[in-house]
């Protein structure tokens, strides 16, 4: 079964990531422009959310008007530069429930290494959106989404900012059932598993570590 890939091609949104992409963009314009593109994206992400009709009343009359149902959305952002777009969604969606998953990359195997786990209770029926700017080898990704399974999340997706062909095909052998939302697929991952051309390391670039 092949998984599903929503590329989101809006123009204000690709202005901002080629801003983004340039080396010589500063830390705030980094960070603001991050999370211009994650509230942007917010609202492709949330299309299908579920809609019940109440009756209200407005100045004029009174009307059946749809209203987002369910339980709340939940966020859960990989640490540490999955945080950075937080804030964006949050614009979209303020009642959302978050979630923080860590997990660091050896960097000898690329394996991924969980540290820290915590999202909120009952995670049954609920439908969770997966940030992490960069999907590079696909294996953080891969451990993010089987953790959340393991709480009897409803749904998933997974929301970046940059995709590389080889960190698609490896989530998707995993997860199939999840689709991935980004701005751009770039072109292969090097032998350190950076994303080419990419636009460097998110988190020192978002964080103003490097």
């Amino acid at each position: 079964m092949a998984g599903t890939v929503h590329l989101i091609d809006h123009p204000l949104i690709q202005h901002k990531l080629s801003l983004m992409r340039q080396f010589d963009t500063s830390t705030y314009s980094f960070r603001a422009l991050l999370e211009e593109i994650s509230m942007l994206m917010g609202y492709e992400l949330t299309r299908d959310l579920p809609i019940e009709h109440r009756e209200i009343r407005t100045p004029l009359a009174t009307m059946q008007a749809p209203f987002v149902t369910g339980k709340k959305v939940v966020l859960v952002a990989v640490l540490r530069a999955g945080m950075g777009m937080l804030e964006g969604i949050l614009k979209v969606l303020p009642s959302a429930r978050i979630g923080h998953i860590g997990l660091y990359r050896d960097p000898k195997t690329l394996a991924p290494v969980e540290y820290f786990f915590k999202v909120p209770q009952a995670m049954q029926d609920r439908q969770v959106i997966l940030v992490d700017p960069m999907l590079a080898t696909g294996n953080s990704a891969v451990a993010a989404v089987t953790r959340i399974k393991q709480t009897g999340a409803r749904a998933i997706k997974y929301m970046c900012l940059l995709a590389a062909p080889e960190g698609i095909r490896t989530f998707h052998e995993h997860h199939p059932d999840v689709a991935i939302y980004t701005p751009a697929i770039d072109e292969h991952l090097d032998d350190h598993g950076y994303i080419v051309p990419g636009l460097g390391d998110a988190g020192d670039r978002l964080f103003g570590t490097k």
